[in-house]
């Protein structure tokens, strides 16, 4: 049966049924409308079956062609997904990838260096903390923060980067509030805490507990966090690297408390699709041996 089966008219019935119009789903096929009603026509002929059907108000699928598009569905995806991956043995490193990132240092210079060693990728860069949902489409991938559990969604997570975190708290501050040794009496104390990124006031720790913690000083960065703790707007938490220097000369004291806050994780998510493009393989690549 299926060597008498074009593919493109199983391409034109799947567009048509999804569109329920000719002309819709020959805009999106760029073919002429004439061709993709020639298309379902001759599938409906070859498999003797009335796929749609037609009136001068309306289009609606047959009991055949509604069991036909969702059987369609898992083969066509499957047979795109082993196309590409063939394909990706022999591809260029090339086209336009567009990323979202936080504004970190280190990765002006991976992303510049990316691009002089693939001179055909066009690239669009966006730099944000908290990139809003529905920004996510049209973009390649998404460089982002996290602490714990990650929620689940259509894009493959890696990991890039992790960093062990601590609370520190000015010596200013301890001199005005009793030092915390459990989660509960943190949670009394004024902290400084995430605006809107990192699940916003919520501090997270190994237990996967979420502590709510009171704070009148919120900000989406790590250097104004780390500012205002050194003077002494509250406790905070901060990945070790970041606080080190600070912890050794004193100008910031590690709070030692009961369970310890959870790493500050930055991942990397992309399309679900089961075979990553090849040009976002190679950034990922690059930016690992980067790091």
């Amino acid at each position: 049966m299926i060597e008498k089966i074009e593919t493109q008219w199983l391409l034109s019935f799947k567009s048509v049924y999804e569109q329920l119009s000719f002309k819709l789903a020959a805009e999106q096929l760029q073919l002429p409308s004439s061709n993709v009603s020639r298309h379902v026509s001759l599938l409906e002929k070859s498999l003797n079956s009335r796929l749609l059907e037609r009136t001068t108000r309306k289009m609606q699928a047959t009991a055949a062609g509604t069991k036909l598009y969702h059987s369609l569905i898992p083969l066509m995806q499957a047979m795109d997904d082993a196309l590409e991956e063939v394909s990706l043995h022999g591809e260029s490193v090339s086209g336009h990838l567009k990323i979202i990132t936080p504004d970190l240092p280190f990765m002006g210079e991976v992303i510049a260096d990316f691009c002089l060693q693939h001179p055909q990728i066009q690239l669009s860069c966006d730099t944000q903390l908290n990139p809003n949902e529905g920004l996510l489409d049209g973009f390649d991938l998404i460089l982002s923060f996290g602490r714990g559990p990650l929620e689940d969604s259509g894009w493959v997570a890696k990991e890039i980067l992790r960093w062990t975190s601590c609370v520190v708290a000015s010596p200013s501050l301890l001199k005005e509030h009793a030092v915390p040794s459990t989660l509960n009496e943190l949670s009394k104390s004024p902290c400084i805490t995430s605006l809107s990124v990192l699940q916003g006031t919520p501090w997270r720790f190994k237990n996967q507990e979420k502590l709510q913690v009171e704070s009148s000083y919120k900000v989406n960065s790590g250097n104004l966090a780390k500012a205002a703790a050194l003077k002494g707007l509250g406790f905070a938490i901060l990945p070790l690297h970041a606080c080190q220097a600070e912890i050794a000369k004193g100008d910031l004291i590690e709070i030692k408390l009961d369970e310890k806050p959870e790493d500050l994780v930055l991942h990397a998510f992309y399309s679900g699709r089961k075979y990553p493009l090849q040009k976002v393989k190679a950034f990922l690549t690059h930016l690992a041996s980067s790091l």
